[in-house]
């Protein structure tokens, strides 16, 4: 699985709006064959920045980063952050989530 986690620093006057904002390009992502997940956060410290978290199938980065969606996601959100994203992008061995053995709940 290719695992990404990226930071985008929001504007303060869009941040509340961030998740509309993102809506086409999340929905056509979780859409794609090969996506697994693509889930967003708000960060509990800074109430402008989104956390994306990501996971694609081995073959399915480049099919994304070719789609119309991410080309207009690209285009368009850079007019609504403060800064560049901050991303770690690793090939990982797993293919999903799995039970965190540290806490079970039953």
């Amino acid at each position: 699985m290719i695992f990404i986690v990226v930071k985008f620093p929001v504007k303060p006057e869009h941040a509340d709006a961030w998740p509309e904002l993102v809506a086409d390009f999340t929905a056509g992502t979780r859409g794609e064959q090969g996506n697994l997940f693509f889930d967003w956060a708000r960060s509990l410290d800074d109430p402008n920045e989104y956390v994306l978290t990501e996971g694609f199938a081995d073959d399915g980065a480049e099919a994304h980063v070719n789609s119309d969606h991410f080309t207009a996601a690209v285009a368009d959100l850079p007019q609504y952050l403060a800064h560049t994203p901050k991303i770690i992008s690793e090939k990982i061995g797993a293919d999903g989530w799995g039970p965190m053995g540290e806490m079970q709940v039953d």
